[in-house]
């Protein structure tokens, strides 16, 4: 009996656990909890000493937060990185083409263009604003349909004026028409090449200027042309950027090309940002003039700009107005008055200014 009772003991204590007794722990356990000991103690360490250095806070918040996120936010984050990654690559100014000229021409009839539908946009009608801002919307999508696209068809005037529009209410961009138009415009390889080539040099022909201020009104009233949907990028077929076969090319009007983001970033419910009504246009001296201006436009206008042709009897602008405005470094200083001013404000004012040539008022352009 009291050898049963020996062994029953035996037992009992060969089951319970030995944490009385340090000598009875096992020696992987023992080292497995001296690391985990370690380890808060460093963290805690390093939690006191990032507590007082904003920067090393930042970078423990963020170590921790990356142990800890969801899947679905990491996810997340990988997909906005790549966004901001393939934008930078569709900046301008860090674009080297693949190919230009004959190689591009073909280049560019090998990527296909996309079999899926094509979403057309919303129609964008003008709100009600201040005279000012409406009228520098008008003129700033008027130089960009003159100087983008002045010898393509009305449809292709109508396209470039729709990738601004689309341009204004994604997140990626600016939300003004003159925003998204003079995007960059201050350095080389703006958004539009226009605004930093020195095209701007040139003055318009002014059949062409009508006819894209025309197109301009139409857009800024509610005209959507539908041929080029959510397009937020083009370029002339004779270049092939790198960023092309990265997008979604959606057609092929003229000269251009036009491309949508790929994915949801491309869909319609993405374009929602609201329009944000500050519209202004950058002095001409702010531009980056891009050396002696380019003639770019093909055939009869690069002729009619070079022979200096006979100044169209309806054209009422003054000799200073380069692309729809007012280059002061050729003598002229603007001093328009107010309208709300009084009368007498306003002779002294247009006295001091001088007689004008042309004895009927000038045309808005």
């Amino acid at each position: 009996m009291i050898a049963e009772l020996n062994i029953a003991d035996d037992r009992a204590a060969a089951t319970e656990a030995p944490w009385s007794d340090p000598d009875a722990l096992p020696p992987r356990s023992s080292k497995k909890l001296v690391l985990v000991l370690l380890a808060l103690a460093l963290a805690a360490a390093m939690l006191i000493f990032a507590s007082t250095n904003d920067r090393l806070g930042r970078v423990f918040e963020n170590l921790v937060a990356s142990w800890t996120a969801d899947p679905a936010v990491k996810a997340k984050a990988a997909k906005q990185k790549a966004i901001a990654k393939l934008i930078t690559e569709t900046e301008t100014d860090s674009v080297v083409p693949t190919a230009e000229g004959a190689d591009a021409v073909a280049g560019n009839a090998l990527l296909p263009i996309s079999t899926l539908p094509v979403e057309a946009a919303r129609p964008f009608m003008m709100p009600t604003i201040s005279l000012t801002q409406a009228t520098n919307a008008q003129r700033c999508l008027t130089q960009a349909i003159y100087y983008e696209a002045a010898t393509e068809s009305d449809a292709g005037k109508a396209a470039v004026a729709q990738v601004i529009l689309n341009r204004m209410r994604h997140p990626a961009y600016p939300n003004t028409v003159c925003g998204v138009i003079y995007q960059g415009s201050s350095r080389p390889g703006c958004q539009f090449s226009f605004a930093c080539d020195g095209a701007m040099k040139r003055p318009p022909v002014p059949a062409l200027w009508r006819r894209a201020a025309e197109i301009a009104r139409a857009a800024l009233s509610g005209h959507v042309e539908t041929s080029v949907g959510m397009a937020t990028h083009y370029h002339a077929n004779y270049v092939l950027p790198r960023w092309a076969p990265k997008l979604t090319k959606i057609e092929q009007i003229g000269a251009h090309i036009f491309y949508r983001w790929p994915g949801s970033w491309g869909k319609p419910r993405a374009f929602s940002d609201a329009y944000a009504g500050a519209e202004w246009i950058p002095a001409f001296s702010q531009l980056y003039q891009g050396g002696a201006a380019t003639a770019d436009l093909p055939g009869e206008v690069v002729a009619l700009d070079a022979i200096a042709p006979v100044r169209d009897p309806t054209d009422r602008r003054t000799d200073t107005d380069v692309g729809g405005r007012v280059d002061v470094t050729k003598g002229w200083v603007p001093n328009i008055p107010d309208p709300t001013q009084s009368k007498s404000r306003f002779d002294s004012l247009t006295t001091q200014q001088g007689a004008p040539t042309v004895s009927e008022p000038p045309s808005d352009q």
